[in-house]
């Protein structure tokens, strides 16, 4: 664990890594950020696989696909906030060479969710 965390956190290397330099500043400890990133992403991951499998479900079956499947997505993303902090993330998340897969994410997020309660109503 202490080997994975000076690789992460860029000890080994002369310059200080952007990943060291939240590591500093964060307040909790490495070992709790790194069981919050895991939890939050297997609990994504889980959501995801639920919602698969309640589309098979006659009526509801398409609600409950896109409220889990979008769940589990936003979970998944949103577990590097833990490593990296919020604030970094979505400055990361906007910067000019990703605006437009973000956007592209957030849309296909926003309009699965729109598709599935227009298809059931």
């Amino acid at each position: 664990m202490d080997k994975l965390k000076r690789v992460l956190s860029g000890q080994d290397a002369e310059e200080p890594s952007p990943l060291a330099e939240v590591v500093d500043t964060s307040s909790l400890s490495w070992s709790t950020r790194l069981k919050g990133f895991i939890a939050c992403f297997v609990l994504g991951v889980l959501c995801s696989i639920l919602g698969t499998c309640l589309l098979w479900i006659p009526r509801k079956g398409i609600i409950l696909f896109a409220v889990f499947y979008t769940l589990g997505n936003i979970s998944s993303i949103g577990s590097t906030v833990f490593l990296m902090g919020p604030m970094k993330q979505l400055k990361r998340m906007f910067e000019p060479t990703r605006l437009i897969a973000t956007i592209i994410m957030l849309l296909c997020l926003i309009l699965t969710l729109c598709s599935a309660f227009w298809v059931s109503s």
